[in-house]
């Protein structure tokens, strides 16, 4: 259990991070290695901090993928999210996390999970270094303000200290990083305090919306199809702007859509909804085929075997359209099937009679039940909100702070992980946005004492 301990006032810090989750800790961590002799201290309101990473990725916590480019992510400026991944690559963490005693393995789709299959023991090691490295952590002491010290206390080498109100009183450092995530699963103590931190130093705030969060869908027609899962593709139409499409498993549920692929796409409902712009989200269960394709396999099926029902001819058109047998859906390849549930669904949006055989279905039926396959329109009406959210989209503008999230804004001050207008997909990618920013944060702090 930790322990909140009394701290001396009278010194000023080197460095205060305020929030010790992923991006905090691995700050923290990555500092005090790469300047020893400086004081760090590290504060939380949680008297048992780490708690969003105990929850993530079902509680084995989803470290980095395999795989992570600059397309895995949303938000603002490209070029810094790339110069901020190439600063502390897969690699490097997965060297890391070893060097902490956190052996990881490859799962389907690149996730890359502890060996213990436990969350606890990417916390624990964190911690641990954490403990090791001499940081202060001061965890129960929420901050309740950040302020810089007033214009005519500063002097020409120095920019004005800053002052951090905590529910424990007050404290001074040279630099503060705010690491205090955003406003998604509000139940680990996210509260969103970091934004009016940093607005009233300076910055300004994308208007922040919940990502990777589950799809509401309105009325009932969905219910039969909770629990069903399958290989999709979604693509979200927004008013003015180019058509998104993410492919993955989805999952239907008594409310509306989950799974990767609905999570994936949320944050485009979401950000349509706050911009005032109108959008809609169509459905593909053959997410590797076009209409054209589509169609020349079902007419294959078709011709050899005009006897079949168009319900099993239906459930069969995936394997019908590969061209080498499938690999397992968790992998990534197509499913072999279509589940029972859904081709019941899809027939009757199509309003087409499952037991005709294929010889007798009429042209514009088979057109109709194609276009539902490959383009059924969802009706979203929202998400499930922050309560849910595994991530959150906007926040500070990625254009007000530079490759080593230093702020351009407030000299000393620095911003890494949820805070900063950047959220990627799911699969480990918000993970590696917190390790990698946190040491392009860390080396360039470095690099400005002089370091290496």
């Amino acid at each position: 259990m930790l322990v909140v301990e009394p701290h001396d006032t009278s010194t000023p810090w080197d460095l205060a991070i305020v929030g010790a989750g992923a991006a905090g800790l691995a700050t923290a961590i990555f500092v005090a290695r790469r300047l020893p002799a400086w004081r760090v201290v590290l504060l939380d309101g949680a008297v048992r901090p780490g708690a969003k990473i105990l929850v993530s990725g079902g509680g084995r916590c989803n470290v980095t993928n395999r795989v992570v480019q600059t397309s895995d992510y949303n938000g603002g400026s490209p070029h810094v999210i790339r110069r901020a991944l190439a600063a502390f690559t897969v690699d490097q963490t997965l060297a890391f996390f070893r060097e902490i005693g956190v052996a990881l393995h490859e799962e389907p789709r690149g996730k890359m999970f502890p060996d213990s299959n436990s969350a606890r023991t990417v916390l624990d090691a964190l911690l641990a270094e954490v403990s090791r490295r001499g940081v202060r952590l001061l965890a129960g002491y929420r901050v309740t303000a950040v302020a810089k010290e007033a214009v005519a206390a500063q002097t020409a080498d120095r920019a004005g200290r800053f002052r951090l109100e905590t529910t424990h009183g007050a404290l001074s450092a040279d630099r503060v990083v705010l690491a205090t995530g955003g406003l998604s699963l509000p139940k680990t103590g996210s509260d969103g305090a970091g934004y009016g931190f940093a607005q009233a130093l300076g910055h300004s705030l994308v208007p922040p919306t919940p990502a990777l969060d589950p799809l509401v869908l309105e009325g009932a027609f969905h219910a039969p199809l909770a629990g069903v899962s399958h290989e999709a593709a979604l693509t979200v139409h927004v008013d003015g702007q180019r058509p998104v499409r993410r492919r993955g498993p989805l999952l239907w549920t008594h409310f509306g859509v989950s799974g990767p692929v609905a999570l994936d796409v949320s944050r485009f409902v979401n950000r349509a909804s706050v911009e005032g712009r109108s959008a809609s989200v169509t459905l593909s269960c053959l997410p590797e085929a076009n209409f054209e394709a589509a169609e020349q396999a079902f007419l294959h099926v078709a011709a050899t075997q005009p006897r079949a029902t168009l319900r099993s001819a239906l459930a069969n058109l995936p394997s019908a359209l590969a061209t080498q047998p499938c690999a397992p859906v968790e992998s990534g390849g197509c499913a072999p099937q279509l589940p029972a549930r859904l081709t019941h669904a899809l027939l009757t949006v199509a309003g087409v009679d499952g037991h005709v055989t294929l010889a007798q279905l009429a042209r514009d039926h088979r057109r109709r039940l194609l276009q539902a396959l490959l383009a059924w329109p969802l009706p979203v009406v929202g998400s499930r909100g922050y309560k849910y959210a595994e991530v959150t989209a906007g926040g500070v503008p990625l254009d007000e702070v530079d490759a080593r999230l230093h702020s351009r804004c407030c000299p000393g001050l620095y911003l890494v992980g949820e805070i900063l207008d950047v959220d990627g997909r799911i699969g480990g990618f918000n993970f590696q946005w917190a390790w990698s920013g946190a040491w392009a944060l860390a080396n360039g702090l470095a690099q400005e004492q002089g370091g290496s």
